[in-house]
Protein backbone atom coordinates (compact mmCIF):
# COMPACT_ATOMS: atom_id res chain seq x y z
CA UNK A 1 0.00 0.00 0.00
CA UNK A 2 1.18 3.51 -0.81
CA UNK A 3 1.62 6.12 1.91
CA UNK A 4 -1.81 7.09 3.26
CA UNK A 5 -2.74 10.61 2.06
CA UNK A 6 -3.30 13.11 4.84
CA UNK A 7 -5.43 15.82 3.20
CA UNK A 8 -8.17 15.10 0.66
CA UNK A 9 -9.95 17.64 -1.52
CA UNK A 10 -13.47 16.37 -2.23
CA UNK A 11 -15.19 18.14 -5.11
CA UNK A 12 -18.95 17.92 -4.83
CA UNK A 13 -18.33 17.49 -1.13
CA UNK A 14 -21.68 19.00 -0.13
CA UNK A 15 -23.46 16.04 -1.66
CA UNK A 16 -24.41 12.67 -0.24
CA UNK A 17 -21.25 10.90 -1.39
CA UNK A 18 -19.00 13.81 -0.39
CA UNK A 19 -20.44 13.76 3.12
CA UNK A 20 -19.78 10.04 3.54
CA UNK A 21 -16.34 10.27 1.93
CA UNK A 22 -15.30 12.91 4.48
CA UNK A 23 -16.38 10.55 7.25
CA UNK A 24 -14.37 7.76 5.68
CA UNK A 25 -11.30 9.97 5.39
CA UNK A 26 -11.52 10.76 9.10
CA UNK A 27 -11.59 7.03 9.94
CA UNK A 28 -8.47 6.67 7.79
CA UNK A 29 -6.75 9.33 9.91
CA UNK A 30 -6.91 12.09 7.29
CA UNK A 31 -8.56 15.49 6.89
CA UNK A 32 -10.95 16.72 4.21
CA UNK A 33 -11.43 19.95 2.33
CA UNK A 34 -14.95 20.20 0.92
CA UNK A 35 -15.15 22.04 -2.40
CA UNK A 36 -18.64 22.76 -3.74
CA UNK A 37 -20.82 25.52 -5.13
CA UNK A 38 -23.58 24.49 -2.73
CA UNK A 39 -23.59 25.74 0.89
CA UNK A 40 -22.54 23.29 3.59
CA UNK A 41 -23.38 22.91 7.26
CA UNK A 42 -19.81 22.14 8.19
CA UNK A 43 -20.84 21.23 11.76
CA UNK A 44 -22.26 17.94 10.40
CA UNK A 45 -18.86 16.94 9.02
CA UNK A 46 -15.90 15.49 10.95
CA UNK A 47 -14.01 17.99 13.15
CA UNK A 48 -11.35 19.88 11.23
CA UNK A 49 -13.12 19.63 7.87
CA UNK A 50 -12.67 22.78 5.80
CA UNK A 51 -15.26 24.13 3.39
CA UNK A 52 -14.40 26.14 0.28
CA UNK A 53 -17.25 27.42 -1.85
CA UNK A 54 -16.25 27.15 -5.47
CA UNK A 55 -17.11 25.85 -8.92
CA UNK A 56 -15.00 23.08 -10.49
CA UNK A 57 -14.81 25.23 -13.65
CA UNK A 58 -13.20 28.11 -11.73
CA UNK A 59 -9.46 27.80 -12.36
CA UNK A 60 -8.39 30.56 -10.00
CA UNK A 61 -10.44 29.18 -7.12
CA UNK A 62 -9.05 25.69 -7.69
CA UNK A 63 -5.47 26.95 -7.58
CA UNK A 64 -6.01 28.14 -4.01
CA UNK A 65 -8.08 25.11 -2.99
CA UNK A 66 -5.38 22.67 -4.11
CA UNK A 67 -2.69 24.10 -1.84
CA UNK A 68 -1.61 21.49 0.71
CA UNK A 69 -3.74 18.73 -0.84
CA UNK A 70 -2.41 15.18 -1.17
CA UNK A 71 -5.17 13.54 -3.23
CA UNK A 72 -8.42 14.60 -4.90
CA UNK A 73 -11.73 12.77 -4.95
CA UNK A 74 -13.51 14.32 -7.92
CA UNK A 75 -17.20 13.64 -7.32
CA UNK A 76 -18.69 16.93 -8.55
CA UNK A 77 -21.29 16.54 -11.28
CA UNK A 78 -24.59 18.09 -12.27
CA UNK A 79 -27.35 15.59 -11.54
CA UNK A 80 -29.70 14.23 -14.23
CA UNK A 81 -32.50 16.60 -13.17
CA UNK A 82 -30.39 19.62 -14.21
CA UNK A 83 -30.51 21.18 -17.72
CA UNK A 84 -28.51 19.23 -20.32
CA UNK A 85 -26.14 22.14 -21.02
CA UNK A 86 -25.26 22.44 -17.33
CA UNK A 87 -24.73 18.68 -16.99
CA UNK A 88 -22.24 18.67 -19.86
CA UNK A 89 -20.45 21.80 -18.72
CA UNK A 90 -19.98 20.73 -15.09
CA UNK A 91 -19.15 17.10 -15.83
CA UNK A 92 -16.90 17.46 -18.89
CA UNK A 93 -15.43 20.96 -18.64
CA UNK A 94 -15.24 20.72 -14.87
CA UNK A 95 -13.31 17.45 -15.01
CA UNK A 96 -10.81 18.84 -17.50
CA UNK A 97 -10.31 21.98 -15.41
CA UNK A 98 -9.75 19.97 -12.23
CA UNK A 99 -7.23 17.65 -13.89
CA UNK A 100 -5.36 20.55 -15.51
CA UNK A 101 -4.98 22.34 -12.18
CA UNK A 102 -4.04 19.14 -10.36
CA UNK A 103 -1.32 18.49 -12.94
CA UNK A 104 0.03 22.03 -12.55
CA UNK A 105 -0.01 21.69 -8.76
CA UNK A 106 2.10 18.54 -8.94
CA UNK A 107 -0.46 16.35 -7.18
CA UNK A 108 -0.14 12.77 -8.38
CA UNK A 109 -3.58 11.22 -7.89
CA UNK A 110 -7.24 12.00 -8.63
CA UNK A 111 -9.98 9.46 -7.94
CA UNK A 112 -12.73 10.14 -10.47
CA UNK A 113 -16.30 9.13 -9.61
CA UNK A 114 -18.02 8.06 -12.80
CA UNK A 115 -21.20 5.95 -13.04
CA UNK A 116 -22.50 2.67 -14.42
CA UNK A 117 -24.81 4.92 -16.46
CA UNK A 118 -21.95 4.85 -19.00
CA UNK A 119 -23.14 1.37 -20.04
CA UNK A 120 -26.57 2.57 -21.08
CA UNK A 121 -29.14 -0.24 -21.10
CA UNK A 122 -27.05 -3.32 -21.93
CA UNK A 123 -28.47 -6.63 -23.12
CA UNK A 124 -25.99 -8.90 -21.31
CA UNK A 125 -25.04 -9.29 -17.66
CA UNK A 126 -22.94 -9.05 -15.66
CA UNK A 127 -21.37 -5.93 -17.13
CA UNK A 128 -17.57 -5.79 -17.20
CA UNK A 129 -15.36 -2.71 -17.27
CA UNK A 130 -14.36 -3.52 -20.87
CA UNK A 131 -17.94 -3.62 -22.16
CA UNK A 132 -19.26 -1.06 -24.64
CA UNK A 133 -20.21 2.35 -23.24
CA UNK A 134 -23.45 3.86 -24.57
CA UNK A 135 -24.76 6.62 -22.32
CA UNK A 136 -28.45 7.30 -21.78
CA UNK A 137 -29.21 11.02 -21.94
CA UNK A 138 -26.90 13.96 -21.17
CA UNK A 139 -25.81 12.51 -17.80
CA UNK A 140 -24.59 9.17 -19.14
CA UNK A 141 -23.10 10.76 -22.26
CA UNK A 142 -21.19 13.36 -20.25
CA UNK A 143 -19.81 10.74 -17.87
CA UNK A 144 -18.38 8.86 -20.87
CA UNK A 145 -16.81 12.07 -22.20
CA UNK A 146 -15.34 12.84 -18.76
CA UNK A 147 -13.77 9.37 -18.65
CA UNK A 148 -12.13 10.13 -22.00
CA UNK A 149 -10.62 13.24 -20.39
CA UNK A 150 -9.38 11.10 -17.48
CA UNK A 151 -7.73 8.69 -19.92
CA UNK A 152 -5.98 11.61 -21.61
CA UNK A 153 -4.41 12.76 -18.35
CA UNK A 154 -3.64 9.19 -17.31
CA UNK A 155 -1.61 8.88 -20.53
CA UNK A 156 0.27 12.03 -19.49
CA UNK A 157 1.42 10.39 -16.24
CA UNK A 158 -1.33 11.27 -13.74
CA UNK A 159 -2.77 8.46 -11.62
CA UNK A 160 -6.54 8.64 -12.22
CA UNK A 161 -8.50 5.71 -10.79
CA UNK A 162 -12.03 5.72 -12.23
CA UNK A 163 -14.83 4.34 -10.06
CA UNK A 164 -18.11 3.30 -11.70
CA UNK A 165 -20.63 2.76 -8.88
CA UNK A 166 -24.12 1.33 -9.10
CA UNK A 167 -26.91 3.41 -7.53
CA UNK A 168 -25.76 3.85 -3.95
CA UNK A 169 -27.76 4.26 -0.78
CA UNK A 170 -27.12 4.82 2.92
CA UNK A 171 -28.02 7.02 5.85
CA UNK A 172 -29.08 10.51 4.72
CA UNK A 173 -29.80 9.30 1.16
CA UNK A 174 -33.07 10.89 0.12
CA UNK A 175 -34.03 11.83 -3.45
CA UNK A 176 -35.84 8.96 -5.16
CA UNK A 177 -35.35 6.71 -2.13
CA UNK A 178 -37.21 9.14 0.12
CA UNK A 179 -40.20 8.64 -2.17
CA UNK A 180 -39.89 4.86 -1.77
CA UNK A 181 -39.48 5.11 2.00
CA UNK A 182 -42.50 7.37 2.41
CA UNK A 183 -44.72 4.95 0.49
CA UNK A 184 -43.39 2.01 2.53
CA UNK A 185 -43.98 3.85 5.82
CA UNK A 186 -47.56 4.61 4.80
CA UNK A 187 -48.19 0.96 3.92
CA UNK A 188 -48.84 1.66 0.24
CA UNK A 189 -48.46 -0.77 -2.60
CA UNK A 190 -45.10 0.03 -4.19
CA UNK A 191 -45.45 0.46 -7.96
CA UNK A 192 -42.73 -1.57 -9.69
CA UNK A 193 -42.16 -1.04 -13.41
CA UNK A 194 -42.48 -4.43 -15.06
CA UNK A 195 -42.81 -7.76 -13.29
CA UNK A 196 -40.23 -7.05 -10.59
CA UNK A 197 -38.46 -10.30 -11.45
CA UNK A 198 -35.43 -8.49 -12.82
CA UNK A 199 -32.22 -8.26 -10.77
CA UNK A 200 -31.22 -4.65 -10.02
CA UNK A 201 -27.97 -4.20 -8.12
CA UNK A 202 -27.56 -1.37 -5.60
CA UNK A 203 -24.62 -0.36 -3.39
CA UNK A 204 -24.15 0.64 0.25
CA UNK A 205 -22.47 4.06 0.28
CA UNK A 206 -19.98 2.98 2.95
CA UNK A 207 -18.86 0.21 0.61
CA UNK A 208 -18.42 2.81 -2.14
CA UNK A 209 -16.33 4.97 0.19
CA UNK A 210 -14.21 1.92 0.97
CA UNK A 211 -13.55 1.51 -2.77
CA UNK A 212 -12.65 5.20 -3.13
CA UNK A 213 -10.21 5.11 -0.22
CA UNK A 214 -8.57 1.93 -1.51
CA UNK A 215 -8.14 3.58 -4.90
CA UNK A 216 -6.53 6.56 -3.15
CA UNK A 217 -4.07 4.53 -1.08
CA UNK A 218 -2.93 1.41 -2.94
CA UNK A 219 0.09 1.66 -5.19
CA UNK A 220 -0.41 3.42 -8.51
CA UNK A 221 0.25 0.29 -10.57
CA UNK A 222 -2.90 -1.27 -9.03
CA UNK A 223 -5.02 1.87 -8.66
CA UNK A 224 -4.53 3.52 -12.06
CA UNK A 225 -7.42 1.67 -13.68
CA UNK A 226 -11.23 1.57 -14.00
CA UNK A 227 -13.42 -0.31 -11.52
CA UNK A 228 -17.08 -1.28 -11.24
CA UNK A 229 -18.52 -1.21 -7.71
CA UNK A 230 -21.81 -2.75 -6.60
CA UNK A 231 -23.35 -4.98 -3.96
CA UNK A 232 -22.11 -8.56 -4.04
CA UNK A 233 -25.45 -9.94 -2.82
CA UNK A 234 -28.71 -8.88 -4.46
CA UNK A 235 -31.95 -10.49 -5.55
CA UNK A 236 -34.82 -9.47 -7.77
CA UNK A 237 -36.56 -6.13 -7.32
CA UNK A 238 -39.51 -7.93 -5.77
CA UNK A 239 -37.24 -9.77 -3.33
CA UNK A 240 -35.21 -6.75 -2.22
CA UNK A 241 -38.11 -4.26 -2.01
CA UNK A 242 -40.18 -7.03 -0.44
CA UNK A 243 -37.53 -7.49 2.26
CA UNK A 244 -37.74 -3.76 3.03
CA UNK A 245 -41.55 -3.90 3.17
CA UNK A 246 -41.44 -6.95 5.46
CA UNK A 247 -39.04 -5.14 7.80
CA UNK A 248 -41.28 -2.04 7.87
CA UNK A 249 -44.33 -4.13 8.72
CA UNK A 250 -46.96 -1.62 7.55
CA UNK A 251 -48.49 -3.76 4.84
CA UNK A 252 -46.59 -2.26 1.92
CA UNK A 253 -45.66 -4.63 -0.87
CA UNK A 254 -44.28 -4.38 -4.41
CA UNK A 255 -46.88 -4.35 -7.19
CA UNK A 256 -45.86 -4.80 -10.82
CA UNK A 257 -47.18 -2.44 -13.49
CA UNK A 258 -46.69 -3.27 -17.21
CA UNK A 259 -43.66 -1.38 -18.51
CA UNK A 260 -45.32 -0.75 -21.89
CA UNK A 261 -48.09 1.12 -20.09
CA UNK A 262 -46.23 3.16 -17.48
CA UNK A 263 -43.02 4.18 -19.30
CA UNK A 264 -44.74 6.42 -21.90
CA UNK A 265 -46.70 8.08 -19.09
CA UNK A 266 -43.56 8.74 -17.07
CA UNK A 267 -41.84 10.10 -20.18
CA UNK A 268 -44.62 12.63 -20.73
CA UNK A 269 -44.65 13.59 -17.04
CA UNK A 270 -40.88 14.10 -17.17
CA UNK A 271 -41.19 16.42 -20.18
CA UNK A 272 -43.93 18.37 -18.42
CA UNK A 273 -41.80 18.47 -15.25
CA UNK A 274 -44.61 16.80 -13.31
CA UNK A 275 -42.48 13.88 -12.11
CA UNK A 276 -39.00 13.76 -10.53
CA UNK A 277 -38.24 10.43 -12.23
CA UNK A 278 -35.86 10.86 -15.17
CA UNK A 279 -35.21 8.50 -18.09
CA UNK A 280 -32.33 6.63 -16.50
CA UNK A 281 -34.53 5.71 -13.51
CA UNK A 282 -37.65 4.53 -15.32
CA UNK A 283 -35.84 3.38 -18.47
CA UNK A 284 -33.83 0.70 -16.67
CA UNK A 285 -36.22 -0.16 -13.83
CA UNK A 286 -37.71 -3.23 -15.49
CA UNK A 287 -34.44 -4.70 -16.77
CA UNK A 288 -31.60 -6.63 -15.24
CA UNK A 289 -28.87 -4.22 -14.19
CA UNK A 290 -25.78 -5.54 -12.47
CA UNK A 291 -22.04 -5.33 -12.91
CA UNK A 292 -19.14 -7.64 -12.19
CA UNK A 293 -17.06 -6.56 -9.18
CA UNK A 294 -14.41 -9.24 -9.65
CA UNK A 295 -11.80 -6.75 -10.83
CA UNK A 296 -11.91 -4.44 -7.80
CA UNK A 297 -12.00 -7.44 -5.45
CA UNK A 298 -8.95 -9.03 -7.03
CA UNK A 299 -6.93 -5.89 -7.80
CA UNK A 300 -7.69 -3.71 -4.76
CA UNK A 301 -8.87 -6.28 -2.21
CA UNK A 302 -12.30 -4.62 -1.88
CA UNK A 303 -15.31 -6.40 -0.36
CA UNK A 304 -18.95 -5.34 0.07
CA UNK A 305 -20.36 -5.38 3.60
CA UNK A 306 -24.10 -5.06 2.84
CA UNK A 307 -26.48 -6.71 0.41
CA UNK A 308 -29.17 -4.77 -1.47
CA UNK A 309 -31.80 -5.59 1.16
CA UNK A 310 -29.48 -4.75 4.07
CA UNK A 311 -28.54 -1.40 2.50
CA UNK A 312 -32.21 -0.50 1.94
CA UNK A 313 -33.19 -1.43 5.48
CA UNK A 314 -30.22 0.43 6.98
CA UNK A 315 -31.19 3.62 5.13
CA UNK A 316 -34.87 3.17 6.00
CA UNK A 317 -34.03 2.95 9.72
CA UNK A 318 -32.38 6.36 9.51
CA UNK A 319 -35.33 7.74 7.53
CA UNK A 320 -37.79 6.63 10.23
CA UNK A 321 -35.87 8.65 12.81
CA UNK A 322 -35.92 11.80 10.67
CA UNK A 323 -38.91 11.69 8.31
CA UNK A 324 -40.94 14.40 10.09
CA UNK A 325 -38.11 16.92 9.68
CA UNK A 326 -37.48 15.72 6.12
CA UNK A 327 -41.09 16.15 5.02
CA UNK A 328 -41.35 19.62 6.54
CA UNK A 329 -38.14 20.83 4.89
CA UNK A 330 -37.84 22.34 1.41
CA UNK A 331 -37.50 19.97 -1.52
CA UNK A 332 -34.66 20.09 -4.05
CA UNK A 333 -32.79 18.10 -6.69
CA UNK A 334 -29.82 16.65 -4.78
CA UNK A 335 -29.64 13.27 -3.06
CA UNK A 336 -29.50 14.74 0.47
CA UNK A 337 -32.92 16.42 0.28
CA UNK A 338 -36.45 15.20 -0.46
CA UNK A 339 -37.61 15.54 -4.04
CA UNK A 340 -40.92 17.12 -4.97
CA UNK A 341 -42.98 14.05 -5.89
CA UNK A 342 -45.11 16.04 -8.29
CA UNK A 343 -47.83 13.90 -9.85
CA UNK A 344 -46.55 10.81 -7.99
CA UNK A 345 -48.05 12.26 -4.81
CA UNK A 346 -51.46 12.15 -6.46
CA UNK A 347 -50.96 8.51 -7.46
CA UNK A 348 -50.43 7.57 -3.81
CA UNK A 349 -54.21 7.72 -3.33
CA UNK A 350 -54.72 4.75 -5.61
CA UNK A 351 -52.13 2.38 -4.09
Amino acid sequence: MAEVPHVYLITGGAGFLGFHTARGVEKLGGKSVIYDVAPVDISTYPPGTIYIQGDVRDRAKLVDALKGIDVIVHAAAALPLEPAKEIRSVTIDGTRTVLEQVEKAGISRVVYISSTAVYGIPKKHPIFETDLMIGVGPYGESKIAAEVVCAEFRARGLCVPVIRPKTFIGIERLGVFQILFEWVRKGKKIPVIGSGKNRYQLLEVEDLVSAILLASTVTADKANDTFNVGAEEFGTVNEDVGALCAYAGHGARPMGIPAWFVKPILHVLEILKLSPLYKWVYGTADRDSFVSVDKIKEQLGWRATRSNAEALINAYKWYLQHYQAIESASSGTTHRVAWDQGSLKWFQRFF
